[in-house]
């Protein structure tokens, strides 16, 4: 296994980039761990694809220097960095059986037929494929065929680190459950670097210790799910991850109270008097956000978002605009001050169908500005 260092990384597809904008993966500087596993998560077209065929050898960056372990292998193709990769389609010999295919790259290497068929069967058992070991690829049904691919993957011990192209997208959806399962109890067996990448962000925090989510070709954080989801150091993040993603205000501090604005940066008026719609905070936070330079945003999960039925102290009254029943739990739509919120509630709460209060916990209130979280 290795410890990749990513070195002041950029990468464009012109020929001669003059800005920001004709880079496809923007100056990407940091270090992932020796056996960590890691989820590369992003929306399409963030980089994420980049950024693991520059890992892999496919790509030679325009700019920054790709280190494992310390050697440089910028410049070296693929089959000179001793890694593995998993595509998002099974990529078998499917006239071979399934030993043949696993044994496969172990041969191709040079091993003896005895450490073969030792790593062959015990990678076999870890996938639950052991029963099909003499059974042609062929005639598999998909999850198998996945299975065997991720199986060439990892049947190599001495391998560097290991690339996952997506590679549950082809799977059933009651099947991709078990194999994330399976992966993860994998890394924890043999403590190899994994780097998994997805759009999908359930799949990226069930398996990884560390997610890194990219956004317009940069890392714009990494980090742990709780890490990702308690304290986004992104506004992207905040919306990306969670589900529904975090709400989020414009407002302005006045004392102990962000004053919440419109789109125009007008601060917004209670339409049954002249005082302005404000939510209490208390020293820390007001101090924190009368700092921030530039467009100040209040936001909280809908998770921390409390909304009760009647008027309770400090709570503002907002519009409800739906309610959507998810079976164990509801999530709640509402306007505040011409802004939309959710919120979620449990099974039993019991909410008006026209009008709510909102109340803030200022644990759970995080500000923004420029995009960025203020710390």
């Amino acid at each position: 296994m290795a410890q990749i260092n990513l070195n002041k990384i950029a990468h464009s597809y012109m020929k001669h980039p003059t800005g920001d904008s004709d880079y496809a993966l923007k100056l990407i500087d940091n270090i992932w761990d020796d056996g960590g596993a890691y989820a590369l998560l992003g929306p399409s077209g963030c980089g994420k694809t980049t950024l693991l065929n520059i890992i892999s050898g496919l790509l030679v960056p325009s700019k920054g220097r790709i280190l494992f372990d310390g050697k440089d292998v910028t410049d070296l193709p693929p089959e000179k960095r001793n890694i593995a990769q998993v595509f998002q389609f099974p990529v078998l010999y499917d006239t071979m059986s399934v030993f043949d295919n696993l044994a496969f790259p172990l041969r191709n290497r040079g091993f003896d037929e005895v450490s073969v068929k030792t790593r062959v069967l015990e990678i076999a058992e870890i996938l639950e494929l052991t029963p099909f070991l003499y059974k042609k690829a062929a005639g598999l049904a998909a999850d198998a065929k996945q299975k065997i691919s991720l199986g060439r993957g990892l049947v190599r011990s001495d391998v560097a680190a290991i690339l996952f192209d997506e590679p549950l997208t082809v799977i059933d959806p009651n099947l991709k459950w078990q194999l994330r399962c399976k992966l993860k109890e994998i890394h924890e067996q043999l403590k190899l670097t994994l780097i998994y990448v997805t759009h999908d962000q359930v799949e990226a925090l069930t398996f990884a210790d560390k997610v890194v989510v990219m956004y317009e070709g940069e890392i714009v954080q990494i980090g742990t799910p709780q890490e990702l989801f308690e304290n986004p150091s992104h506004k992207f993040v905040g919306y990306f991850i969670g589900s529904p993603g975090m709400n989020f205000l414009p407002c302005k501090i006045d004392g102990n109270i962000a004053v919440i604005q419109d789109s125009h940066g007008v601060m917004i008026k209670n339409s049954t008097s002249t005082q302005s719609i404000g939510i209490p905070l208390n020293d820390s936070l007001s101090s924190l956000a009368s700092k921030a330079s530039g467009q100040l945003e209040l936001g909280i999960r809908p998770l921390y978002l409390k909304v009760h039925s009647s008027a309770v102290k400090g709570g503002l009254k907002a519009k409800v605009k739906a309610l959507q029943d998810h079976g164990n739990f509801k999530i709640i739509t509402v306007t505040l001050a011409g802004h939309t919120l959710k919120a979620r509630l449990d099974e039993q709460d019991n909410i008006g169908n026209e009008e709510v209060w909102l109340e803030f916990p200022v644990d759970w209130i995080r500000f923004f500005a420029k995009e960025r979280l203020l710390k």
